[in-house]
């Protein structure tokens, strides 16, 4: 959506080195936004976005207006059950339906071969991953590893709104997820204990407010109670106004 940042340029880095003809789009996406969201505040900087472009070897950028995506109103939307039903989607309902949807659209209009999406949004790329395949769309799905910063921090194009206070308190989501992580790691196998001891590390900063910490299986994103394999530890946060995201593999 734009604002880009090194998470982004890490996608466009793995996709030059894999691929002929490299295209980026960029677009603020009206349909994935809440009534109550931040869609008119969210930073757009198409100039300094393309000169990044540029400088990284993007063949095409592909740079719609709202109007040009959707020149009429939207009656058409994709829908991904089961994967929506936990995490973000409890939270942002009618998100993912627009994501999903703009996705297709925008894979209809490029046809890609591959299509490089952040593991930062996992839920996101989760879902894209069973439409492709639902939809048997002629697409390979890439997820590229979470860029940080030397912190923790997840990389996002929200983060300029944190404010110095704010910005010191937000890498405690990465050592929450990290505390899970080990705890499990170390052969906890009660997911609820786990998720005790990564809470209790957010709770130590008033600024923080939990929307979720979970534990979920890796493929449909269920929540687990009881830990027999492989796990994502995925959380959600506002700090001030702004909302974080994270996710780490256990």
């Amino acid at each position: 959506m734009g604002a880009l940042h090194a998470g982004h340029e890490k996608l466009i880095h793995t996709a030059r080195e894999e691929c002929d003809v490299l295209a980026v789009s960029i677009f603020v996406n009206p349909l994935q936004f809440g009534p109550k969201e931040d869609y008119a505040q969210y930073p757009r900087s198409l100039s300094s976005d393309l000169e990044i472009c540029e400088r990284d070897g993007v063949d095409l950028v592909f740079a719609p207006s709202v109007e040009e995506m959707y020149p009429l109103p939207q009656l058409t939307f994709v829908d991904v059950e089961l994967l929506t039903q936990h995490l973000c989607a409890k939270f942002r309902p009618g998100h993912f339906r627009g994501v999903a949807t703009v996705v297709l659209k925008l894979l209809n209009i490029v046809q890609p071969h591959r299509a490089y999406f952040g593991e930062k949004d996992l839920q996101q790329l989760m879902i894209i991953r069973r439409m492709v395949s639902d939809l048997n769309l002629d697409v390979t799905i890439v997820g590229v590893p979470t860029v940080r910063e030397p912190d923790g921090l997840a990389l996002s194009s929200r983060n300029k709104y944190l404010n110095s206070e704010e910005r010191k308190a937000a890498p405690a989501l990465y050592r929450a997820l990290q505390e899970a992580a080990g705890r499990i790691g170390a052969g906890e196998r009660d997911a609820s204990k786990a998720r005790e001891a990564a809470l209790a590390v957010l709770a130590e900063f008033s600024l923080i407010r939990v929307e979720y910490f979970e534990i979920v299986d890796p493929n449909e994103l269920q929540p687990v109670d009881v830990i027999n394999g492989p796990v994502r530890i995925a959380s959600a946060v506002s700090i001030g106004t702004t909302r974080l995201i994270d996710n780490v593999r256990s």
